[in-house]
C-alpha cells in the first residue's frame, strides 16, 4: 500500500510537471506571433473619395510596409459629412469663433477655426482662417443723396399740381 501512495505521488507530480511545461510553450508561441506582427509597419491612409460629388460615402486605400505582413494595401469604406468645409479637407472638422469685423480695404471678414477631430487620422492643420464677402455695407452718404433726390422729386410734383 505504501509503494502505491507512492506511485501516485510521482504520477501527480509528472502530471504538474507537463502541464507547466505546456503552458510556458504555449506562451513562447504566442510572443513568437507578436514579435511577427511587430515586423508589419503602421497603416497610412489616403484621403477619403466620395463615391459621388465631394460628400457622403467614399473609399479610402490603406498601405504599410513589413516582409511578413499578409496584407500590404486595403481599401475601407468612409464617409465625408457634407456639412464640413471642404475648403480645409473634408476630413477635418474645426470649431469656428465668430465672424470678424468687416475689413472696408478688402471688402471681407474673416474668422479663425480650431481643429476639433481629424477623421482616420488625417494630417490636418490646427488652425484655420475663412474669410467671406462683408455682404451689404451701410452706405449712409449714398442714401441720404437718394433721399434728397426724391425729395426735390415730390416738391416738383406739388408744384405743377
Amino acid at each position: 500500500m505504501h509503494g502505491l501512495k507512492q506511485w501516485i505521488q510521482v504520477a501527480v507530480m509528472a502530471l504538474l510537471v507537463l502541464t507547466v511545461m505546456a503552458a510556458e510553450g504555449g506562451k513562447a508561441e504566442k510572443q513568437g506571433k507578436k514579435e511577427r506582427k511587430s515586423d508589419c509597419g503602421d497603416w497610412q491612409w489616403s484621403v477619403c473619395v466620395a463615391n459621388e460629388g465631394d460628400c457622403g460615402l467614399g473609399t479610402r486605400e490603406g498601405t504599410r510596409t513589413g516582409t511578413d505582413c499578409k496584407q500590404t494595401i486595403k481599401t475601407q469604406r468612409c464617409k465625408i459629412p457634407c456639412n464640413w468645409k471642404k475648403k480645409f479637407g473634408g476630413e477635418c472638422k474645426y470649431d469656428f469663433q465668430a465672424w470678424g469685423e468687416c475689413d472696408l480695404a478688402t471688402g471681407k471678414k474673416n474668422r479663425t477655426g480650431v481643429l476639433k477631430r481629424a477623421l482616420m487620422d488625417a494630417t490636418c492643420a490646427a488652425t484655420v482662417t475663412a474669410s467671406k464677402p462683408c455682404g451689404k455695407i451701410p452706405k449712409t452718404k449714398l442714401q441720404d443723396a437718394k433721399k434728397q433726390k426724391k425729395e426735390g422729386k415730390k416738391r416738383e410734383r406739388i408744384q405743377m399740381d
